[in-house]
């Protein structure tokens, strides 16, 4: 005002009227600069005199305040940073450099946009910046460096407000990996976009790209000027839900696994449609478009591995996780090695004659022919480890459950020990009731108790009544019954294949371990010779109950592991967290936070699920030539979505209540109290829950203080409705599914995803190979029942026993494919992010960064603790001569097989 009150007194009221003098020297004023307006100031002050009328003052004041809110031009630089390939062939190399020279000779071939968060009352639409294009390509295309930054600078004005966005042509020929943008120049500092995305040329996807800045933004509190922009990406993301994908789409839709089988190959590889029927239910898959098969129209054809499946561009594995599976911690391409050691091995040589055979394959490997080796490396780049001789040598590390006591598996401790610190811990549960009873249909699978009766057990609880080991919680159960009975038939007629649906007892010794006192095998009532229908073994006391309690543990393993296989880690970690990581895209922008929560927890498992579909649970794959139930594993795992998952009870404290391992308690720790203290997974995993869980608890309340705010929340509101009612479609009608509605809720469910993408699947899967390499310590399949007397081959068993047991698990063609696949699900790739990792730019929420630097702080003290707990000689599940130390639970990995670590995400 005080400068409004010099210019005014300056001017006569003769050279105002009409306005148009004045006008033109406010004008001519402030296009000043500074100095010359600080000269102008002085000689005004000079000049005095003429009377104004206190109207004619206050209209100058106007006119000036108008003339300050002029727009001032001023230059933002955009600091776009793009990740290189690291290895090209000629042909992409070739294409670079002619987008180098297009962009030289033609120019303007990246061209970029600014979006504002304001309104343009001029167009109506968000204010943008003028179109300027990216600098540098063509003077940096021969530089070799991973990231390259170049730049590209936006004339703006000062009414443009904040920046929200920022939208990419790419005129090139070639995609290029944007891995972020920093613009620079505005009041409020660096603004921040991180992209990791593939830009495709216009050529294919003619739309701009957007990128939206860090900053979260919950639907109803988005800024004007990105609304509409918010609502076309999720719709691009969404699709039409027609047509066949092109690799280069970013689109996610739902499908049900109807693609893997390929009955145009023959009927031996027709597999049913799973999910989609009552009798079949799965959740859905990532809808891929493939045309049907030439001889079933329900079936989608197939695209066999190594060629590409279909899914989004931006969930493709980047390429130091490429060149993990290229280089070096690999041993085959899982489904081309077992034709191709078949052709290699004379048919005598595939049965083990003596253990020293299985050493061997840590000893000395398995020598392969000259040229079988020189097809391996050329035709499959996985297979890197066979040595350079005179003959291939195709040599497996030892695992490390033979590393420190070779012969631990054998003792039945051991066999106990692993139930709560093996690759398997999950399924372990209290026994509440004696005897176990099935809940099977009596009139298809015959009377409903087991037959373990208090005979069998009460040599071996220490004085105690069953009733009194009940009541006492010392009674525990591996239950495999009712998920293996109703498959046993079908199981037990393909070839070289044997199984029982089993159940064994254990008593919790006073020591906090747990000992086998009982083992069921059940065979369908049907079975010829009805009298083997169910058959209890207990403890040897002499050599040949000592074979047959070996070989019983060893059909119990067997169990395991395709429950483990099947439902603990594909069904439960895999297959059940792909409709929410779909429904994510397609319902949650990337500015929700949300969205930015779950991110990390995301990556790859779309990519491992689609090569699963291909080589691991498909008709004749991975999984069916090594496990027990062959060709029925899948539909197995259908069953045990029906009957046994419950997204309610996925959670770790839910689990453990729900198996009985725990009771509520809310003086603990946890608000849980663990029945056998020393639980290495429940202990261990106990604690990463709760870090997740608290900082779960904190970001939701910073977004949503009350459940109104939830309730409203339309993208949050979708994204959790599709997951159920599109993505598992199947149980959506299931009356334990949580509601969305209040903080409690929506806090169990993250904390419940990102658990199972992260710590469970750890637990579950990175101890495959260290664990479960060593085959006769966890056969995946068995190839013999167990003898009685009446058997014809009984004779053969008590000739040579040790030679019956090795003939019973998996010949060396199936128990090398076996080690090979699950070597390659074990190994870290350089490029793993583990828990309580981020990227520093993953907000624009300078609090929830905080928060989350402090969940990882968490997260390391965590790690600390069971760093101590594997030296506490007290916990003798997990530390003593020979027992190995549980590590799966500890967050820090480095690459390859380490029987540790906890990534993110479903990252193998």
């Amino acid at each position: 005002m005080a400068l409004s009150m010099e210019i005014s007194i300056s001017i006569s009221t003769k050279s105002f009227v009409g306005g148009e003098r004045s006008s033109r020297l406010t004008s001519s004023f402030n296009s000043l600069n500074s100095r010359q307006r600080q000269r102008q100031r002085q000689r005004h002050r000079r000049c005095v005199g003429f009377p104004m009328a206190a109207a004619t003052v206050e209209r100058m004041a106007t006119i000036v305040e108008e003339e300050k809110t002029k727009a001032v031009k001023f230059t933002a630089r955009a600091v776009v940073t793009v990740r290189r390939k690291r290895r090209e062939d000629l042909k992409e190399t070739i294409a670079n450099q002619i987008d180098a020279y297009s962009d030289k000779i033609v120019g303007r071939s990246v061209l970029l946009e600014l979006i504002g968060t304001q309104i343009d009352p001029k167009t109506g639409g968000p204010k943008t910046s003028k179109r300027t294009h990216l600098k540098g390509w063509f003077d940096k295309k021969d530089l070799k460096a991973e990231k390259v930054v170049y730049t590209a600078d936006f004339m703006v004005d000062s009414t443009f407000g904040e920046p929200g966005a920022i939208t990419i042509l790419n005129r090139h020929q070639r995609e290029f990996y944007l891995e972020s943008i920093e613009v620079q120049g505005f009041p409020t500092g660096t603004v921040h976009f991180t992209c990791d995305s593939w830009v495709q040329p216009n050529k294919i996807q003619p739309n701009k790209r957007v990128f939206f800045t860090n900053k979260p933004y919950l639907p109803s509190e988005t800024p004007l000027g990105l609304r509409r922009l918010r609502e076309m990406e999720l719709m691009e993301l969404r699709g039409g839900g027609k047509g066949e994908r092109k690799m280069t789409d970013r689109i996610y839709d739902y499908d049900i696994y109807n693609d893997l089988g390929n009955p145009d190959k023959g009927t031996e590889l027709v597999r049913p449609t799973i999910g989609g029927a009552e009798s079949l239910p799965y959740p859905r898959r990532l809808r891929t478009g493939r045309p049907p098969t030439e001889t079933d129209e329900s079936a989608e054809s197939r695209v066999e591995y190594p060629e590409p499946i279909y899914i989004p561009r931006d969930e493709e594995f980047e390429e130091k996780k490429l060149e993990m599976l290229a280089d070096g911690d690999v041993k085959a391409l899982l489904h081309n090695l077992v034709p191709l050691l078949v052709s290699s091995l004379s048919p005598e040589t595939n049965d083990f004659k003596g253990f020293h055979d299985i050493d061997n394959l840590f000893k000395e490997g398995l020598r392969l022919k000259q040229a079988l080796q020189d097809y391996l490396l050329e035709k499959i780049p996985f297979v890197t480890k066979i040595q350079e001789s005179s003959e291939g040598l195709l040599r497996y590390d030892t695992p490390h459950i033979i590393r420190k006591d070779k012969f631990a598996w054998l003792r039945d401790d051991e066999f106990a020990r692993q139930s709560l610190a093996g690759i398997n811990p999950v399924n372990i549960e209290r026994l509440q009731a004696f005897p176990p009873v099935s809940k099977l249909d009596p009139e298809v699978y015959g009377p409903p108790e087991s037959a373990i009766k208090e005979e069998h057990i009460i040599g071996y609880l220490n004085g105690m009544s069953v009733q009194q080991a009940l009541e006492n919680n010392r009674l525990y159960m591996l239950d495999f019954h009712d998920i293996y009975l109703p498959f046993l038939d079908k199981i037990n007629a393909q070839d070289g294949r044997k199984a029982y649906g089993t159940r064994t007892i254990f008593f919790l010794t006073d020591l906090g371990t747990l000992k086998p006192i009982a083992i069921e095998l059940s065979l369908p009532p049907a079975t010829p010779n009805c009298s083997r229908a169910k058959r209890v073994l207990t403890p040897p006391t002499d050599a040949t109950n000592n074979w047959l309690w070996q070989l019983a543990k060893a059909h119990v393993c067997s169990n395991d592991a395709g429950v483990h296989q099947l439902v603990n880690h594909w069904l439960r970690t895999h297959a059940c967290m792909e409709p929410f990581i779909v429904a994510a895209h397609r319902q949650l922008s990337i500015m929700h936070p949300i969205f930015k929560l779950l991110k990390p927890h995301m990556r790859y498992n779309l990519k491992i699920n689609s090569i699963a579909r291909q080589i691991l649970i498909s008709g004749g794959g991975v999984i069916e030539s090594g496990f027990t139930p062959g060709k029925y594993c899948v539909e197995m795992s259908s069953a045990a979505y029906r009957d046994l998952w419950r997204f309610d009870q996925e959670g770790l404290p839910a689990d453990l209540i729900r198996r009985g391992m725990a009771v509520p308690d809310q003086t603990e720790p946890h608000g849980l109290r663990l029945l056998i203290k020393d639980y290495p997974y429940a202990t261990d995993g106990l604690l990463l829950w709760s870090a997740i869980e608290k900082f779960v608890q904190s970001y939701v309340a910073t977004y949503y203080p009350s459940s109104q705010s939830i309730l409203s929340d339309t993208e949050l509101q979708s994204w959790y409705a599709e997951s159920i009612q599109v993505g598992h479609a199947d149980r959506k009608s299931a009356p334990w599914w949580p509601q969305l509605t209040d903080q409690s809720n929506l806090v169990s469910i993250l904390t419940t995803l990102i658990w199972l993408a992260s710590a469970q699947h750890a637990a579950l899967n990175f101890g495959q190979y260290p664990l479960g390499g060593y085959v006769p310590n966890r056969p995946p399949l068995m190839r013999r029942l167990v003898p009685a007397e009446s058997d014809p081959e009984y004779k053969n068993f008590m000739a040579d026993p040790h030679r019956f047991f090795l003939s019973a698990l998996p010949g060396l063609t199936q128990m090398t494919t076996f080690m090979t696949v699950i070597d390659t699900l074990s190994t870290h790739s350089k490029d793993e992010e583990y828990l309580g990792e981020r990227d520093d730019n993953w907000t624009g929420d300078e609090e929830m960064a905080k928060a989350f630097k402090e969940f990882g702080k968490e997260v390391m003290e965590a790690e600390k603790e069971m760093e101590r707990r594997n030296g506490d000689k007290e916990r003798r599940n997990r530390c003593g001569a020979g027992v190995l130390p549980y590590e799966l639970m500890q967050p820090s990995s480095g690459p390859g097989v380490t029987c540790r670590g906890v990534p993110n995400s479903v990252t193998i």
